[in-house]
Parts: C-alpha cells; sequence; structure tokens
C-alpha cells in the first residue's frame, strides 16, 4: 500500500474542506471536522457536484446540487436522493501533511 501526500493541514481550516486534484486519482475532498482529518471522493455519488462545493456541519457534508447529505467520517449517504456511500480513504496527518493510504 503506497502513502499519497495530499495537503498541508494548515491548508484546512476547521469546518472547511479543500478540493484536491491529482493525475491518476479521482477528485478528492479534504475535510478538517474540528481538527480531524477524512477523505472521500469529491464527486457525489449521485450526480457530478462537486462535495466541497457543500456546505458542512455536525460532521456531515450536504451535495450542493440536489441537498444529499453524507457522513464526513464513514462516506455513508445519509439522505435521498443520494443511496450511494463516497469511497472514504484511511487519512493520517504526519508532520503536517496529510495523507491517505492507496
Amino acid at each position: 500500500m503506497a502513502i499519497l501526500n495530499l495537503c498541508k493541514a494548515e491548508d484546512v481550516a476547521p469546518g472547511e474542506s479543500l478540493l484536491v486534484e491529482l493525475d491518476d486519482c479521482p477528485p478528492l475532498a479534504v475535510f478538517n471536522v474540528a481538527g480531524e482529518f477524512f477523505v472521500i471522493n469529491d464527486t457525489c455519488s449521485h450526480g457530478d457536484a462537486s462535495l466541497c462545493d457543500g456546505e458542512i456541519e455536525d460532521g456531515e457534508v450536504e451535495c450542493p446540487w440536489h441537498n444529499a447529505k453524507f457522513c464526513i467520517k464513514t462516506g455513508k449517504a445519509l439522505t435521498f436522493p443520494a443511496v450511494e456511500p463516497q469511497k472514504t480513504y484511511k487519512t493520517r496527518v504526519e508532520d503536517g501533511t496529510v495523507s491517505i493510504d492507496v
């Protein structure tokens, strides 16, 4: 398993997200939930909307297109119209860098 560095932790304020686009990888959303970092696929499982453009509240992100909500920690689809979960990644912060296992 490889480690993929995504961004500096300081680039994502608490309660915010950051879109990361890398070669050979789907667009990723990096979330800072009260100082804890999570990474999920950025493209909504229901449509092509960027979840980084959605509202973040109580550990959930709301899709800006159809208002589907997802759990940031687990990727679980919480509200209709989304029924498919978002892919999640094991996330770590070391030496101020947010990375995932791929």
